[in-house]
């Protein structure tokens, strides 16, 4: 149910910029970095939007990425040591199983 609403919320931004784009079809002149070119507005706001996008979901996708490994390393050093407690408690009995009441 929840991707579903995602993914309606997701069509109605698609639609409501689809539209809005078919209506400012201006050309303006864009100055960057290397040069500048003539874009039709909505074209130009369009790449830009999905370059933010795409870079948005880049960086989301290296924390991400970076904390799997985090979690990866943890875990392994969760296991080395729960073997060496597990391994250090056979050898060594507990001192309350010796003792007689």
């Amino acid at each position: 149910m929840k991707y579903l609403l995602i993914f309606l919320v997701v069509l109605v931004i698609f639609i409501i910029s689809v539209t809005l784009g078919a209506h400012n079809d201006q050309v303006i002149t864009f100055n960057y970095l290397l040069a500048q070119g003539e874009f039709r507005i909505s074209t130009l706001l369009a790449s830009l939007f999905g370059a933010g996008f795409l870079l948005g979901w880049a960086i989301c996708g290296l924390f991400w990425l970076r904390l799997r490994v985090s979690l990866a390393n943890a875990q392994r050093k969760l296991k080395r040591m729960q073997a060496q407690n597990e391994q250090s408690t056979a050898v060594t009995p507990s001192p309350t199983a010796s003792r007689r009441d």
